[in-house]
């Protein structure tokens, strides 16, 4: 069989050379080395060639083979980065041209005031705890000196789940009972987080925020109460706040009273508290002979209400950004 190979490489090499893009190009290498292609059916035909014949002619097809092969990837190189340049210089940014003022987001409200309040308490020595939001039946109302026909314990105050064996917790409370299992007086705790009842309107919403606060120690009295409290409203009112507290009854405190604090030309009720009742100190494990304490809470939607003039609790909740933005 005579071949010109040299004359083939040369096509090969001109056709390679003339292409105008990488898609040409493509299209080469599918008609030069393709299964069907012009060098791919020479080697075919060596199955008919003596074994001389077939090695000398082995190595000028793969000769050819080969330099086609390596001119068409230098080829689809140079396109390729030639295409990248092209892509880069579209599509580069101009990064001395000014911003378009995107607006920057902000803490929500109830986050500023529960911050807050933390900060404050925090300030006067009580340290931050946290807990569990689905409890256990001991933990929300047993340990807390609530019998099973108490009110709270009815199905249109509280979440429950798994047939009633767990349940959503009604106040941050538990916290305390498992702090004060853990440790030993004194224990002085803050504990906030989320809450849940089934209630919902303008004023009450079924998920909420509540900071509770625990002191227990040698000695703990109501006095020790009404100073932490009053001194707790000045700091966050930044004003002197006159606070005035009404007997009120609650399972886990004796005596227990709602705390009103004088707004403009009214009172206006804030937060409940009381002396830890000894039933509660003896359910995990403190001595209620030598130990006593006074416990608290609040709802931190309530301190936002007052703080930041909003007369609905559904503002904070529904996301509007032309409500949240005044916040940031």
């Amino acid at each position: 069989m005579n071949i010109d190979f040299d004359a083939l490489r040369r096509e090969g090499l001109a056709q390679i050379e003339a292409a105008s893009d990488a898609q040409s190009i493509e299209q080469l290498r599918i008609d030069w080395l393709g299964k069907k292609g012009r060098i791919t059916e020479l080697f075919k035909q060596m199955g008919t060639m003596t074994p001389n014949a077939r090695r000398a002619f082995g190595e000028e097809i793969n000769a050819v083979k080969d330099a086609l092969a390596e001119a068409l990837e230098t080829r689809a190189a140079a396109f390729n980065e030639a295409e990248l340049a092209r892509r880069l210089a579209s599509e580069s940014i101009d990064v001395t041209l000014p911003g378009r003022g995107e607006g920057v987001g902000g803490l929500h409200p109830v986050t500023r005031t529960i911050r807050r309040i933390e900060s404050i308490f925090n300030s006067m020595g009580f340290e931050t705890v946290e807990g569990p939001e689905i409890e256990d039946d001991w933990h929300n109302f047993q340990a807390l000196n609530i019998p099973e026909s108490h009110p709270a314990r009815a199905m249109q105050d509280t979440f429950y789940l798994l047939n009633g064996a767990r349940l959503l917790r009604t106040h941050t409370s538990p916290v305390q009972i498992r702090t004060m299992q853990a440790r030993k007086p004194p224990i002085r705790i803050i504990c906030p987080g989320r809450v849940y009842r089934v209630d919902f309107d303008r004023t009450h919403s079924p998920m909420f925020h509540q900071v509770e606060g625990l002191y227990v120690a040698e000695n703990v009295s109501l006095a020790d109460l009404k100073y932490d409290l009053q001194k707790f409203l000045s700091l966050f009112f930044e004003r002197d706040a006159e606070a005035m507290f009404r007997p009120s009854y609650f399972p886990f405190v004796e005596p227990g009273a709602d705390v009103h604090m004088k707004w403009g030309d009214r009172w206006l009720e804030l937060l409940g508290c009381g002396v830890v009742h000894p039933n509660v100190l003896a359910a995990v494990g403190i001595d209620p002979e030598r130990y006593s304490g006074y416990a608290f809470g609040m709802g931190a939607e309530r301190l936002a209400m007052l703080r930041y003039g909003v007369d609905d609790l559904r503002l904070f909740f529904n996301n509007d950004l032309r409500f949240l933005e005044q916040f940031r």
